[in-house]
């Protein structure tokens, strides 16, 4: 059996005086104390052991920052967190302070998080990369918790999702190698079926999957993968060892399979940018190792101010966020030496 807890009125009761000076002298005011009068409550708080009771005093006074829950599905994606790097800054100058969840991809993981987040009183919540979209849905619309959708979902939501355009990112990063470097045998690295990929972002590599053929004059061979390093490395040597010449040029999915694509590459004795020439996605902190990677990048800060912008602004008016519907924001090209430039 628990104990019971000394309460505010068992400290004034100990100190022979009322519960408001006993609350004045926990909250330092708002009305003074004598010295004397202070001491013995002091001295009753210490012999009574007690504890304030943060929560409830939390509820009970205006607070000056609010919290959001931010979800992610992987932290140890450099892109990832970038965004949560954008977010938590642009959110603490606001005074809203985040609190973080790694989903993982995994749909139970990620209604367990928004559960909690909504048992811990936070004010709205954003969500990257969403794998139960529908069912994140509900649960915050049943706990009245403003939601923001980033960079894609899992699932269909009937809210705007705030992101780049991926099929727009897929498409410069394959127009660079076939206008600029006149490639016309160019293999896509990276899969976008579930038989591919369980865990991973695969509607973001369906996008640009779609970019990337579009183009006129790309030739494009698809090398299946799931979302790994490691299974980018195997279907990649796989690739090379099953052709006779190699392809042109590369465009690798997603961040976390192009290291890996450009060792396979390596280590099939060809070099990087002028045998074969590579394009990736994001990876914008990623230029200071052995090669600077050329990429179709997200203006990531640009993206997390909207994103919070956007939520704030439904938690202010407790309005719908589907009532306007969100610009894609456009890629952009860094051009680094894994493409022979």
């Amino acid at each position: 059996m628990g104990v019971k807890r000394p309460t505010v009125a068992d400290v004034a009761q100990r100190a022979g005086t009322s519960t408001a000076v006993v609350s004045y002298v926990l909250n330092d005011g708002p009305r003074p104390v004598s010295n004397i009068l202070r001491a013995r409550v002091t001295r009753a708080i210490e012999e009574l052991d007690y504890r304030p009771n943060r929560r409830a005093q939390a509820l009970r006074r205006q607070r000056r920052w609010r919290q959001i829950g931010l979800l992610v599905p992987d932290l140890t994606l450099p892109l990832f967190g970038e965004f949560v790097g954008s977010v938590e800054r642009q959110a603490r100058a606001q005074y809203h302070l985040t609190m973080i969840g790694n989903t993982g991809y995994d749909p139970e993981r990620e209604l367990e998080f928004v559960s909690a987040f909504a048992e811990a009183g936070i004010d709205g919540l954003v969500v990257v990369g969403a794998s139960n979209a529908a069912e994140t849905a509900a649960l915050c619309a049943q706990a009245r918790i403003p939601l923001v959708w980033m960079h894609n979902v899992r699932g269909d939501v009937d809210a705007p999702i705030v992101r780049v355009d991926h099929e727009q990112a897929g498409e410069i990063a394959t127009r660079h190698l076939v206008e600029t470097h006149r490639c016309r045998d160019i293999a896509f690295v990276g899969g976008f079926t579930e038989a591919d990929v369980h865990h991973g972002d695969r509607e973001t590599v369906e996008q640009r999957y779609r970019g990337a053929t579009a183009v006129d004059g790309a030739g494009i061979t698809h090398i299946h993968s799931d979302l790994t390093a490691d299974g980018a490395y195997a279907a990649v040597r796989e690739f090379l060892n099953s052709r006779s010449t190699p392809p042109e040029g590369v465009v690798v999915a997603t961040y976390g399979q192009t290291a890996a694509t450009t060792r396979a590459v390596a280590d099939h004795g060809l070099r990087i940018g002028d045998d074969v020439k590579i394009v990736a996605f994001d990876g914008g902190q990623a230029k200071y190792g052995q090669f600077d990677t050329t990429s179709a990048q997200q203006p990531v800060d640009s993206i997390a101010q909207h994103a919070l912008e956007r939520l704030m602004a439904t938690t202010a008016s407790s309005s719908d966020s589907r009532r306007t519907r969100p610009e894609l924001w456009e890629p952009f090209l860094h051009v680094g030496n894994t493409c022979g430039c």
